[in-house]
């Protein structure tokens, strides 16, 4: 005889795809392989960034500056544009159309409160009408930027100065300027920051190492600068003094004595630059050293993941060797439990493997119980459905009848069957149970019928007996009572009382009943199956308005997790 497990290889073997090897490699080897085609194309790497190590930095070094001053110089316009945006909102002011400079001024001093920005307004001769620098009233001169005002006229829009001593502020200040064109008294209002309020624009942005950054005007006037640049306000940087320059370029200059890289960005707004610099030294010597150790790293780890590589390899090829023992005592319903295992996915497919072990051996037992239970309750099924037959034919007068009623009743059945086979092991609902035997004979006025109760759940023999007890109630209701008039009613109603369920049918007529003690099946359903098997105690009332019938049923009887013993005949012989 062959072994089952080399048939199955063979079988592998033959779907195993093309191009694929022949036959199966360790892992060492794929490892091995994967380490090359890792560890080579970086050597090869490094080795082209040695020939290439200055220009490929300086490239990304170049970048990183470019955009750090053109971040600079986009905070330095957004100022711009904010002092532009205020001075067009406060050129609308009615009370600078009426004249009213006092309170415009006293207005203007709480708008621009905390922002460092001063309100100056000028006539056509570009002297001072109000300066919020000073109180409304103060002696004013003549601008101090007269240069700037005219071409703000000449232009009729928003102008910004260079950098210029003012002679109110008595510091380097500049101006945005904006013409009035709807005023007769006032030509400009200009907004005026002093030039040092600029300087946290330029340490908004990090620059890298070794980086410093100055704004200059349009004349090389410096109008703040980074601490670190020793430049004061108003002083002449002696860099990029060329506007015609490249500002997208590095440039290379001579600066106190030592060579230095430049940057530079231009304001489309103002005129104005920003301008980065740093020796040549700072920006080149940290990218060879870089280099160098790249190299030098580059050998050691390659010789580390080799060695790693095998020792995972035989971490793993031990792991693998233990799952293939544990399948194959889960291919021969063997049980088998997990193991720990150094690789966490190795460890996660033996937890798997166990859990498919537990899971067989559970299915099997669950196989082997459910037959054991349809073996058992068909049994009770034939019980019940003997026990019908007998009592349906005790209370037969012709063959039809009997074929008819017996039908009926084993409908009935089959109503809650079908429950038991929708809820399984949970139990029947009373409330649904009760609804699906009604409902064949209840009357199309649903008002007739009412249910109440809290919920309750029977197990399978309950829900047999107490389907045939409603089944036989309805038939009764629907032949001789509640159903069987015009204007009849149904009450259900059942109820939680220590440990018995109480339930209670009540029709109720519009005629007069007269006692019958005739005994049926349906009667004998009531009073002995229910009684018998669910150990109920049973009354029957006959009432001149209806009849009643009250149940006291012990919950154990009806308990799904704790079902009775199995039915005998119901016939209590």
């Amino acid at each position: 005889m062959t072994d089952p497990s080399q048939d199955v290889t063979r079988q592998a073997e033959h779907r195993r795809p093309s191009w694929l090897p022949a036959r199966s490699l360790p892992i060492a080897i794929y490892l091995f392989a994967l380490v090359l085609v890792i560890i080579l194309p970086a050597l090869l790497v490094s080795l082209v960034l040695l020939n290439r190590n200055n220009q490929a930095q300086e490239e990304v070094v170049r970048s990183l500056t470019n955009a750090t001053v053109q971040a600079i110089g986009q905070s330095v316009e957004r100022e711009i544009s904010s002092m532009v945006t205020t001075l067009r909102v406060l050129s609308t002011s009615e009370l600078l159309r009426d004249n009213q400079f006092a309170d415009f001024h006293e207005r203007v001093v709480t708008a621009l409160a905390g922002s460092g920005a001063y309100l100056i307004a000028l006539d056509d001769n570009f002297d001072q009408l109000l300066n919020t620098r000073v109180p409304y009233g103060t002696p004013l001169g003549a601008t101090s930027d007269p240069v700037t005002a005219a071409q703000a006229l000449e232009r009729s829009g928003a102008t910004v100065s260079g950098l210029f001593f003012g002679k109110t502020a008595e510091r380097w200040v500049f101006n945005v300027l904006l013409p009035v064109p709807d005023s007769d008294t006032v030509a400009l209002l200009a907004l005026t920051q002093n030039a040092q309020n600029l300087a946290a624009a330029l340490q908004s942005r990090q620059l890298p190492a070794g980086w410093h950054a100055a704004l200059v005007d349009a004349t090389n006037l410096v109008i703040a600068a980074t601490p670190e640049a020793d430049f004061v306000t108003g002083s002449v940087l002696p860099m990029r003094q060329s506007q015609a320059q490249n500002p997208d370029e590095w440039q290379r200059e001579r600066f106190s004595g030592q060579q230095v890289v430049t940057a530079e960005w231009r304001s489309g707004v103002a005129g104005w630059r920003v301008i980065a610099w740093a020796s040549t030294d700072a920006v080149d010597r940290p990218l060879g050293e870089s280099l160098i150790w790249l190299a030098a790293w580059g050998v050691v780890i390659s010789a580390v993941a080799a060695l790693l590589a095998f020792l995972i390899a035989e971490r793993i090829a031990l792991s693998v060797r233990g799952l293939r023992r544990d399948a194959q005592r889960l291919g021969r319903g063997e049980p088998v439990e997990a193991k720990s295992y150094p690789v966490a996915e190795i460890a996660e497919v033996s937890r798997a493997l166990a859990d498919a072990s537990a899971l067989r051996q559970a299915a099997d037992s669950e196989v082997r119980f459910l037959m054991r239970e349809v073996a058992h309750r068909s049994k009770n099924q034939m019980t019940v459905i003997a026990a019908m037959a007998r009592q349906t034919a005790r209370g037969a007068e012709d063959v039809p009848g009997y074929v008819q009623s017996f039908e009926r009743r084993i409908l009935g059945l089959a109503r809650s069957t079908d429950l038991l086979l929708t809820h399984g092991r949970v139990g029947v609902a009373l409330q649904e149970l009760v609804e699906s035997q009604i409902a064949p004979f209840s009357p199309p006025d649903r008002g007739r019928v009412s249910l109440a109760g809290p919920p309750v759940r029977l197990n399978m023999q309950a829900a047999q007996i107490l389907g045939m007890a409603v089944h036989e109630l309805s038939t009764n209701a629907a032949k001789y009572g509640a159903f069987g008039e015009a204007g009849g009613t149904l009450t259900v109603q059942w109820s939680l009382t220590g440990e018995r369920l109480n339930l209670v049918w009540r029709e109720s007529v519009p005629h007069l009943l007269t006692a019958t003690e005739r005994v049926g099946f349906g009667t004998t359903v009531l009073k002995s199956m229910v009684g018998h098997a669910l150990g109920a105690d049973v009354e029957r009332t006959v009432h001149p308005s209806g009849m009643e019938w009250r149940f006291s049923i012990p919950l154990e009887a009806i308990d799904p997790e704790r079902g009775p013993p199995p039915v005998g005949d119901g016939t209590g012989e």
